[in-house]
């Protein structure tokens, strides 16, 4: 039976502590056991967190035999990147730059997490600092790929997506600045959440580019996802019971999303589209020219920030970091601060128009990713093929950055390939109701 658990939806999971038939402190345990005896555990989890895990897991387990849970999560386990403090434990955002850091307590999600029951497992490994869509991460470790073990996991939240996928948890929260939560959950055959920027909270979060940066939970289900963000937020979850597809608009956006698509994603994307209007959606394909010039704005807004940020902690000790990572922050120092103002203001204006244009529609959609996981060893050998793999890899997902959006990406039925539904920002309860109809739909 503790094998079945392995594999079950955070929410099924709560449903069996509910009904008596799963106890927390077993759940909890048979996820440790699972870690310790996983032979790919070690790439997925920087550390396990047993003893605050067994405690939490006691705490639940008496308010479940007392009738007095705190909600439908209480008692299950998760994991979480390790760019989000835990007191007492090492958080080092899978840099070397950060070797030896601990934090004293706990980030505000964290915390509120715990207060809501969920037991933290332990940290999953990541992309360094953050700053690649890839999961590649040669200097602290690079985190399997279900569907492919020559193949990269996608970043940054690689070991989030991960520690789901091969079992050894239910869930996972990562974080999304150009992609991270959605990537990795779609070359892993995920659910993924990116939630609207300054929604969920950021204190004790090892930042990447502040503006952009956002924390979401990554499932194997919508209603998973659900339950994650209330819980994280300290929120009432989304009402899921009834949604529906009938007469829901849907523009699939056919500017840059749609370019130089590889035939995996084409097939996984086209063959999910026609499922969703089976299902009774109506189905738009238009062009919103404002996002070409918004990508544009891409590498302005993203890395002076980001190397504004950790320019002093790299400089000391450059040699410490992936050299094609290092080169990516440093790219940021070759921007004037008028460029990136006037970046921003026109970018601002950009999301006004966006708002605009879609205004009559439910969502709109694209693949979530252009490309399959690229080959992680041909990545360190050729220069060319990180840079191109890399761009791409991130492409579709920063268009929901850009514009300030919340998203999700479920999976289509082709493996590692995702549709994504991007809606306004705040909307992410109606987006869930909209993305657990799509869910059953695409089966």
């Amino acid at each position: 039976m503790t094998q079945n658990w392995l594999w079950m939806t955070a929410a099924d999971l709560g449903r069996g502590i509910a009904a008596g038939k799963i106890n927390p402190m077993e759940l909890t345990e048979a996820f440790l056991d699972a870690i310790e005896r996983h032979p790919e555990a070690k790439r997925i989890y920087t550390r396990t967190t047993p003893r605050r895990a067994r405690s939490m897991s006691i705490a639940a387990s008496d308010r479940a035999k007392a009738g007095r849970r705190i909600g439908l999560l209480d008692g299950v386990p998760l994991s979480w990147k390790d760019l989000f403090d835990a007191a007492g434990a090492p958080c080092e955002a899978g840099s070397a730059l950060l070797a030896g850091r601990v934090p004293e307590v706990d980030a505000e999600v964290l915390a509120t997490a715990t207060a809501q029951g969920l037991v933290c497992l332990g940290k999953t490994h990541m992309s360094e600092l953050a700053f690649s869509g890839l999961g590649l991460n040669p200097v602290m470790g690079t985190p399997p790929n279900v569907n492919d073990p020559k193949a990269v996991p996608g970043g940054s939240s690689s070991g989030a997506a991960a520690s789901i996928a091969f079992g050894l948890a239910p869930a996972g929260i990562g974080s999304d600045t150009g992609g991270s939560v959605r990537i990795p959950a779609a070359w892993n055959d995920l659910v993924g959440l990116k939630t609207t920027p300054g929604r969920l909270s950021l204190r004790g979060v090892v930042p990447l580019c502040e503006r952009f940066d956002t924390v979401g939970p990554l499932a194997r289900s919508v209603e998973d996802c659900a339950l994650l963000l209330a819980a994280i937020e300290g929120g009432k979850p989304a009402d899921l019971a009834g949604a529906s597809l009938k007469g829901a608009r849907l523009l699939v956006l056919d500017s840059v999303a749609l370019d130089d698509l590889r035939s995996d994603p084409a097939r996984g994307f086209e063959g999910a589209v026609e499922r969703l209007a089976q299902a009774g959606a109506r189905i738009e394909t238009g062009k919103i020219a404002e996002v070409a010039e918004a990508m544009g704005l891409a590498t302005i807004t993203f890395t002076p920030e980001a190397y504004g940020i950790w320019r002093e902690v790299i400089e000391a000790a450059p040699e410490k970091m992936f050299p094609r990572i290092l080169e990516r922050f440093r790219s940021g120092a070759d921007f004037k601060a008028v460029d990136y103002v006037a970046a921003w203001r026109r970018l601002e204006a950009l999301r006004r128009i966006w708002a605009e244009k879609t205004a009559g529609y439910d969502a709109v959609i694209l693949p979530t990713a252009p490309i399959l996981p690229p080959d992680a060893q041909r990545l360190m050998d050729d220069r060319d093929y990180y840079v191109t793999e890399n761009l791409l890899a991130l492409r579709n997902t920063r268009i929901g950055n850009l514009f300030g959006l919340c998203a999700m990406t479920l999976p289509t039925g082709q493996p590692s390939c995702g549709i994504s539904f991007m809606a306004g920002p705040g909307q992410e309860e109606r987006l869930l109701r909209l993305c657990s109809a799509a869910e059953r739909a695409l089966g």
